[in-house]
């Protein structure tokens, strides 16, 4: 028997998808699949939700993943304190610091995509809502080319935090996010290092910044919104 010795062994590329959506998973999986067959060979494991996704990466007999997918907002898993896909995003930075992680967000937050470029700096950063066939697969070869993805939506973003807010720091951000997020003031300070206290001094400038002194905390919001630092 001959052998043709140009025949060349695929490249193996062990993929980790977590969403709480398994038709988004397999939409996952079938453009991945389409990726350059005759160079790639992909083995795919999945997870529905955070204590799942937490289950697979911290298995000893798991083999590191090459590329994860993780959705950011999935059913929380508490006991291990894992509530999002940026902590299974830690995590895998921990235990597979190889791994080339993308996260996917429905968030179009100013503050929220911040604070995920700079705690997490994935390889990936997607808007579901830019997410098309052709995207995705865009995407992934831009990642394995070691290079930094973003989709179009986190652009212009990330555009807008280059912007410096004048009077503004990244405590007052976090409680504006909250507020938005209709947190109470009484309890931001479980999110946030800094006692009640600081945080209703904090709002009473923010206030003045705005020029809303006798406003209400959804005119606080309103006026942030209308400046560009919270969506």
């Amino acid at each position: 028997m001959i052998v043709d010795s140009k025949v060349e062994k695929l490249i193996k590329k062990n993929i980790l998808i977590v969403d709480d959506h398994p038709f988004i998973i397999d939409g996952y999986k079938n453009a991945i699949t389409r990726y350059k067959p005759d160079i790639y060979e992909y083995s795919f494991t999945q997870g529905k939700d955070c204590e799942t996704g937490y289950n697979i990466i911290t298995n000893p007999e798991t083999l590191p993943f090459d590329v994860a997918f993780l959705d950011i907002s999935m059913p929380a898993f508490e006991e291990k304190g894992i509530i999002s896909g940026e902590d299974l995003a830690k995590l895998i930075m921990e235990l597979m610091p190889n791994c080339k992680i993308i996260l996917l967000t429905m968030y179009t937050e100013l503050l929220k995509i911040k604070n995920i470029i700079e705690t997490i700096n994935p390889a990936g950063l997607v808007i579901k809502n830019d997410l098309t066939f052709d995207e995705l697969l865009f995407g992934f070869d831009i990642i394995l080319k070691d290079e930094i993805y973003y989709s179009h939506s986190v652009i212009k973003m990330a555009d807008q935090i280059n912007n410096d807010f004048e009077g503004i720091d990244q405590f007052d951000k976090l409680i504006l996010f909250h507020i938005s997020k209709g947190t109470k003031t009484k309890d931001i300070p479980q999110y946030i290092p800094i006692s009640l206290h600081a945080i209703e001094s904090r709002k009473v400038n923010l206030k003045e910044l705005f020029k809303v002194e006798d406003g209400s905390d959804i005119d606080l919001i309103r006026e942030a919104k209308v400046r560009g630092i919270i969506f």
